[in-house]
């Protein structure tokens, strides 16, 4: 017995063991790779609080490298731009971007090391520096692409910083960048806003603390919760597909079922704090939040109208399993179709007016109102097994009066000598004329009337 448990002990541990190595092989690690764009052109000999710039982002930068060390999953370049070229009697030279130090193993120390040496020479071409980025990144399916930009100014070489930067968010290259502003200003966030997140470090401990926030928030999720209100503003709605595109890109980032926990509350997920989403909640019809941003290391909550009721269709009868229908179901006053529903099935819709096509013979249109947690219940009366039958091939037309006057309702197959048609309770009237016919006074016209659950036996002769 003894040997038994054992041997069973071990067959569990074997499994759990596989299991969290194929979720291990399922859900691969991301790497966050962090490029630094640094300015070294000639304005970053200017004084900061007592100290030339160059020397306080040299410092500092060079600290915020040493807390990376060893840290799993992330990687590290540097770039720098107006270092190599001097401006002489008004000539710049707008190509003085590159490389420094690409992304490889154990490069930080390699990294402080051109921190040390650069010496500010040139001009301020933010563009063609974020423009080359795409390059710096080489191919990976596993990683995030953050670019952290510091600088004490603006472009320069008439360059286009913001098209620059949405066309890179927009392939999917980089995600939207930081760009932390030594002793710039306030007032140049609007400036940088299209280009990424700006930062105005007006001192050398303001510097500090920026750039560990930014490294911080490159490198974390943060969580949010996402509140589907019904109409009395409530987070009670749950249990649809959630999409959360990059609103630059529109990739999908996330794409979950929203679910309650434990408590009843809307479930909690992790997520990237630093693209900004347009959220489309998979409702009929959909709802949508865009240019959501999230704070990072917070938890943020995300409230989105989504007040939903029912729509149960029900067919009556024998028949029933037979005969089966399908219901269009549109917004009211619109022409778009918003969903085909089963008969003998419930589906949500959000709260408000719908118009109904049903597809039975002949069809019905109605009008249905969605209340919130209400079912709304569609009955079509039970059908009737109308039998046709013709000598040979043919054309056959089903009327019904309406009006006062003939409605086609059903165009006949009468390549075959028998269909056979489940139609509601009423009288109809059918006109058929053989092929071999060719005279339209041989039309057949007869009037034939419909009980639910009974045949009807219809002969074209």
């Amino acid at each position: 017995m003894k040997k038994l448990k054992f041997i069973f002990l071990v067959f569990i541990l074997t499994a759990l063991h596989a299991a969290a190595q194929q979720k291990e092989k399922e859900e691969p690690k991301i790497t966050t790779r962090i490029l630094f764009i640094f300015d070294a052109s000639q304005s970053m000999w200017a004084n900061m609080a007592g100290e030339r710039k160059i020397s306080v982002a040299q410092r500092l930068l060079s600290q915020a490298l040493d807390s990376l060390k060893g840290l799993e999953n992330v990687d590290v370049a540097l770039r720098v731009y107006g270092n190599r070229t001097d401006i002489n009697q008004g000539a710049q030279d707008c190509e003085d971007t590159h490389l420094e130090v690409p992304f490889e193993d154990d490069n930080i120390d390699k990294i402080k090391h051109v921190l040390k040496s650069t010496q500010p020479k040139g001009t301020t071409l933010i563009a063609r520096s974020l423009e080359a980025t795409e390059g710096d990144f080489p191919a990976c399916t596993t990683c995030r692409n953050v670019v952290i930009l510091i600088t004490d100014g603006i472009e320069a070489c008439d360059g286009d910083p913001c098209a620059v930067s949405r066309a890179l968010q927009l392939n999917g290259v980089i995600l939207k960048p930081f760009i932390i502003g030594l002793g710039m200003g306030k007032e140049y966030d609007k400036y940088f806003r299209c280009i990424g997140e700006y930062y105005d470090a007006s001192t050398p401990a303001a510097f500090k603390n920026i750039l560990s926030v930014v490294i911080s928030e490159a490198l974390s999720t943060t969580t949010c919760q996402v509140n589907l209100l019904d109409v009395n503003q409530k987070p009670i709605e749950t249990n649809v597909t959630m999409t959360f595109y990059d609103q630059h890109s529109r990739e999908i980032k996330y794409n979950v079922i929203h679910t309650m926990n434990g408590s009843g509350n809307p479930d909690t997920i992790s997520v990237d704090p630093i693209a900004t989403y347009n959220i489309v909640v998979h409702t009929k019809p959909e709802m949508s939040k865009d240019n959501v941003r999230l704070k990072p290391g917070q938890h943020n909550i995300i409230s989105i109208d989504a007040p939903q009721g029912s729509l149960y269709c029900k067919s009556n009868g024998n028949f029933s399993n037979q005969f089966n229908i399908k219901c269009i179901v549109r917004q009211s006053g619109k022409a778009a179709i918003l969903n085909v529903q089963d008969f003998e099935k419930t589906e949500k819709y959000i709260v408000g007016e719908y118009d109904l096509e049903i597809l039975t013979v002949p069809r019905i249109t109605s009008t249905v109102q969605i209340a919130q947690s209400a079912t709304s219940k569609i009955e079509v009366p039970q059908p009737g097994k109308v039998s046709f039958t013709a000598l040979g091939s043919g054309f056959a037309f089903i009327y019904q009066w309406v009006d006062g006057q003939l409605k086609l309702i059903y165009e006949l197959n009468c390549e075959q000598p028998n269909e056979t048609l489940y139609m509601l309770p009423g009288t109809y009237k059918i006109v058929y004329r053989s092929k071999i016919a060719r005279r339209t006074m041989y039309s057949i016209e007869k009037e034939f009337k419909v009980e639910s659950g009974k045949p009807c036996k219809v002969d074209l002769y």
